[in-house]
């Protein structure tokens, strides 16, 4: 019995190396920065150090709350994630069952590559194709579209009530094909034998997708929901810093946690309200993943049960 664990500890020498690199990445990249924690209690003085600043409790919480920006900026990462997840998942749904219904396979991957390529592209390239088309003195927008309909220039970047309507429709463009490609695989799953015993029924193409595909794809879209509302509290910091450039006309509809602990940080130098600010959005994004979490295990016991 003895040999037996002895050789079996030994065949798993090769695995435990492997684990060697990714251990050490986890440990520096994840726990050895929660040490800064502490800033976020402490009046930083760089000439005493971190350690030996002056303990003020939660001074730097109560500064971050008393101000409007707390609420500007919870109100916004909140709104927007919301937005993205009910109009992302129709768009995503509404796109997979589309390109399932193309017969073609050329055309599906083309039509699939397109629709996934921006995907691929980043949120810097990003800000320039929409600064293309935004620009007040040469975007298209204002340059050749509104020219031919004879309407006035605007100045997008310093016009509030555009923004969030332009912030969901490029979160829109970037992120749709990625989910596209989840939904598309979980109908491709589909059995086609139920298809073909509504048709033998006279079901059309809309009520097989009402009918058949929709309610087969109820646990997958019921799981991705529930993920993304897990991550409700984080924004995606390309989103909303880069593609308005960080204009600060527009931060009452910009503005997001991730973007104050970047601006507090980099702009106004004050590292302990940056870091109190990024404390705060680590513990509720914290429970609402635990929440997230529990709500999927439960969901996936009664699907079980089923």
């Amino acid at each position: 019995m003895k040999k037996k664990k002895h050789l079996i500890i030994k065949n798993a020498i090769p695995i435990y190396l492997m684990m060697i690199p990714g251990i050490l990445y986890l440990l520096i990249n994840d726990y050895a920065p929660m040490f800064g924690l502490v800033i976020a209690f402490k009046r930083i003085d760089w000439n005493k150090g971190i350690l030996r600043s002056d303990w003020v409790g939660f001074e730097n919480f109560r500064y971050l709350f008393a101000s409007s920006e707390a609420w500007i900026m919870t109100r916004n990462t909140i709104l927007y994630n919301l937005a993205f997840i009910i109009l992302g998942t129709i768009a995503s749904i509404a796109v997979a069952v589309l390109l399932n219904e193309i017969t073609s396979k050329f055309s599906v991957k083309v039509y699939q590559t397109l629709i996934l390529l921006p995907y691929m592209i980043s949120w810097v390239i990003g800000s320039y194709l929409m600064y293309a088309l935004l620009s007040s003195e040469t975007g298209m927008v204002n340059q050749v579209i509104f020219k031919a309909l004879g309407m006035e220039p605007v100045v997008w970047y310093q016009e509030k009530k555009y923004w969030p309507f332009i912030l969901i429709l490029v979160n829109l463009w970037k992120s749709v094909g990625f989910s596209m490609v989840i939904y598309l695989a979980s109908i491709v799953g589909i059995n086609k034998e139920y298809y073909e015993a509504a048709k033998i029924d006279g079901a059309r193409k809309w009520k097989q997708i009402t009918n058949i595909t929709l309610p087969l794809l109820k646990p997958t879209i019921i799981t991705l929901f529930i993920m993304n509302v897990g991550g409700i509290f984080y924004s995606d910091f390309g989103l909303f810093y880069q593609i308005p450039r960080n204009s600060g006309a527009l931060f009452d509809v910009t503005q997001t946690i991730d973007t104050y602990v970047y601006n507090a940080l980099m702009q106004q130098g004050n590292i302990a309200l940056s870091a109190a600010a990024g404390f705060y959005q680590s513990i509720v994004g914290f429970i609402l993943v635990v929440i997230a979490n529990a709500i999927v295990r439960r969901y996936s016991r009664e699907s079980a049960l089923f």
